[in-house]
């Protein structure tokens, strides 16, 4: 939207009625009619607004006109609303080019790019327009909203009001005041927003806010991981997608997001907290400069049927993906060694997908335990109608148990899941190297170590390679191929073949730490800890805004608390220890819980408190 033009018009000087105990808001005004705008206005009319759209385009209003009545249509189509309802939805929603159809607003709502200059010529337009008593609201997500009420005539009525996109599906809406917002201004929108069934979070001004500014530090790092060639795309983004239940990739996001506004909110996010992990990675720049600001443009990090369309076409760097398999060594037999869950469920994995395997553990007793947690595993599948008990008898059977690792004599791959604990997982692999056949692959399952180190360990460096399952490894798809720089290529064709043969999906990156979906991940929980350390948002409150506002299937203290917090604090510090980031530093208060022995689940404390079992 361009700028908006605005009267010489004084309103009356009357005070700000910005009381606790002012009358709901009726009558809302939406200035800006792009996707987002428009999204707000289809969610105030149908929720019994009054609602007037203004944009200075007049194509962009005709376009919001067209976009509710198609939404109120599929509605009626769905049998979510009537014909009678649509038709009150419809009239309820007018639309307008200047300012001044905003004069009788009670709430008047901006939502225009993320530029300064453009955002203060609207409210400097709106406080010669509207009464004292209206509040307005700003949409940004990266630019001050103290600033824009501190120029403005009433600061006291400004806030922010930040929707999610798609606005009539998102529930979650981030309230924001500033130090010189009144309460009952806060009050009242808070009401509006219960009114229109979303979740109100109360914030404070700080670019980002919650839900973005935490979002975005982690879209940030996957840009400069794309960008250091350490992983393909898709792989980038089938990482967070299978490793974390994200509902899309992060480069993916981007492109939705629009990488121009991205790199704007980074911009703001980098000035305000001088965290280089919120420096716009330069390929964001690149992207923008040269016009390819995402699916709006046809072409971002990934390449679109047409601009605005969401079907992603193959094009130059789809080939990145295709991981070759070719000279990949068979494999038919395999040992894991190790009796944890972990252990227990890549030994299932691989049994259930009909190759031989041997579950080797430090004592009899150990392996037995191990081979009947696969047991109890696969007659839950049968309860649930997953596989026969013919196939559970099969894959059974197929599961040897040892307390030696000289079983793993003719075994084709062999795979460690042992303690994560460097000095343990060595000593394994001088043990396999010592007991292993020429050519059989060694793999390790570790999450954070380097696997060079295990690798080094051996005779046979090239024959090592990661194989990171996620846990419980028997439902997750998700497997992480890590390659050392000793690494033969036919080792790693073998880890991706083996992979797609037990029905995982492979993603390819080199040794460091944290991989892709760690390093990705314990960042922006790290980031969520220092939110609540400097009491800028409670955990609940952050847990909501991830979960309402980013999709994610578990908030970042929920996660946290599962996880372990011991272990969280660890694989931070392997990351701080590697990467030498100020911002990947552990927060302090996820330091002491640690110290208090405050680890989350398993200890009945983290976070939150839990109910003994």
């Amino acid at each position: 939207m361009d700028r908006l033009p605005h009267t010489g018009v004084s309103p009356a000087t009357s005070p700000s009625d910005l009381s606790p105990s002012r009358a709901p808001l009726t009558t809302v005004a939406v200035v800006g009619l792009g996707t987002m705008g428009t999204g707000i206005a289809e969610t105030l009319a149908r929720a019994g607004r009054e609602v007037i759209g203004i944009d200075i385009d007049e194509r962009a209003c005709r376009r919001a006109v067209t976009a509710l009545e198609a939404a109120t249509a599929r509605a009626v189509h769905r049998e979510r609303i009537t014909e009678r309802e649509r038709a009150g939805i419809l009239g309820r929603f007018r639309v307008a080019t200047d300012l001044r159809a905003a004069a009788g607003a009670e709430l008047v709502i901006e939502v225009v790019p993320e530029d300064y200059d453009t955002k203060h010529e609207v409210f400097a337009g709106l406080d010669a327009v509207v009464r004292p008593s209206a509040i307005l609201a700003t949409g940004t997500n990266a630019l001050s909203v103290t600033r824009l009420a501190a120029e403005s005539a009433h600061p006291e009525r400004v806030l922010g009001l930040h929707f999610f996109n798609p606005a009539p599906a998102m529930r979650l809406v981030e309230i924001v005041s500033s130090v010189l917002t009144a309460p009952g201004a806060v009050e009242a929108v808070t009401a509006l927003a219960r009114d229109l069934g979303k979740e109100p979070v109360a914030l404070g001004d700080r670019p980002g806010f919650v839900a973005d500014g935490l979002l975005f530090g982690y879209l940030n790092q996957a840009a400069a991981m794309y960008e250091a060639k350490y992983a393909a795309r898709e792989d980038i983004d089938a990482a967070m997608r299978l490793g974390c239940g994200l509902p899309m990739g992060p480069l993916a996001l981007l492109d939705l997001i629009g990488i121009d506004t991205a790199r704007t909110v980074l911009e703001a996010m980098y000035a305000a907290s001088g965290d280089r992990l919120h420096a716009p990675a330069p390929v964001l720049g690149q992207l923008a400069e040269a016009g390819l600001t995402g699916r709006k443009a046809g072409r971002g990090f990934y390449t679109y049927q047409a601009p605005g369309s969401g079907t992603a076409v193959p094009d130059a760097a789809s080939a990145e993906v295709r991981h070759a398999t070719d000279g990949a060594r068979p494999v038919r037999a395999v040992g894991v060694a190790g009796s944890g869950t972990m252990a227990a469920g890549i030994a299932e994995v691989f049994a259930r997908a009909g190759l031989e395997v041997v579950l080797a553990g430090r004592t009899p007793e150990k392996a037995e335990a191990a081979k009947a947690r696969v047991a109890k595993s696969l007659a839950r599948s049968v309860s649930k109608g997953r596989m026969t008990e013919r196939a559970r008898e099969e894959a059974l059977g197929r599961v040897g148990t040892a307390d030696s690792l000289d079983a793993f004599a003719a075994v084709d791959l062999a795979v460690e899941a042992v303690a994560e604990d460097l000095v343990v997982k060595q000593e394994l692999f001088r043990a396999l190297d010592k007991v292993c056949k020429p050519g059989a692959v060694l793999a390790t399952t570790t999450s954070s170590l380097p696997v060079i180190a295990c690798a080094r360990a051996t005779s046979r460096p090239q024959d090592v390679v990661g194989l990171h399952f996620f846990n419980p490894a028997p439902a997750m798809k998700l497997v992480e191929v890590v390659h050392t720089v000793l690494t033969a290529d036919e080792v790693r064709a073998t880890g991706h073949a083996v992979c797609a043969a037990v029905g995982k999906h492979p993603v390819d990156c080199g040794d460091r730490a944290g991989f892709i979906v760690n390093a990705l991940l314990f960042p922006y929980l790290n980031n969520a800890v220092k939110m609540v350390q400097e009491h800028y948002a409670t955990p609940d409150d952050i847990d909501a805004a991830m979960k309402l506002g980013g999709g994610y299937p578990m908030g970042p203290f929920e996660l946290l608390d599962v996880v372990g917090l011991d272990v969280s604090l660890a694989i931070e510090r392997v990351l701080h220890r590697e990467f030498r980031e100020p911002g990947l530093a552990p927060a302090p208060l996820l330091e002491h819980l640690v110290a208090a022995g405050c680890l989350g689940r398993k200890t009945g404390r983290g976070f939150r408190e839990y109910a003994k079992a």
